[in-house]
């Protein structure tokens, strides 16, 4: 009997909603940060700061994204989305010392991204998710060969969306 994807379908469920052009880079992108945050993403405090300050003063116009969507069952990891971030006159500083703390000490684990690959695997073979089971296979066992690394969107959901987004802990970021 397949284990229950339980918060995970909700979670897929959620994102194919609001971006239906999702593709398998898109998907796993979102399983890699639920499961790892950020880690891959801060190699040095100066570069987070004028990546963040570029892409606040470039990003334009996009869809209407929440401010926050949760990324974990809890709630306590969320993809901060920009736009309505800077709409609301939040402190981009904040937000950048919140990434930054999260990129150093969010205990991710692959092997949470390994058990969450196989519920989205058994998920297609039960028909909730609009992928081919076989197609989900290969590509997971391959990014599990390769040491699980950090994606880009896929060029259609780039397109498509505009994401601009940084990941953190509730925590670091509360009050600001």
């Amino acid at each position: 009997m397949p284990e229950d994807p339980g918060p995970l379908t909700c979670l897929l469920d959620a994102h194919l909603l609001r971006y239906p052009a999702m593709q398998l880079d898109d998907v796993y992108k979102l399983l890699h940060q639920a499961a790892l945050g950020a880690e891959h993403a801060v190699q040095d405090e100066q570069a987070a700061r004028g990546w963040l300050e570029r892409e606040l003063a470039e990003m334009g116009a996009g869809p209407d994204d929440p401010l926050l969507d949760p990324l974990s069952p809890d709630g306590s990891l969320v993809r901060v989305h920009l736009r309505p971030y800077r709409q609301a006159g939040r402190d981009p500083q904040r937000l950048l010392a919140a990434f930054i703390h999260t990129a150093r000490g969010w205990p991710g684990s692959t092997d949470d991204l390994d058990r969450s690959a196989r519920l989205v695997v058994e998920g297609a073979g039960l028909g909730r998710l609009p992928f081919d089971v076989q197609l989900l296979a290969d590509y997971f066992a391959e990014k599990k060969e390769q040491g699980f690394p950090a994606v880009h969107h896929s060029e259609t959901y780039r397109a498509c969306y505009r994401p601009a987004y940084r990941v953190v802990a509730l925590k670091y970021l509360e009050g600001g």
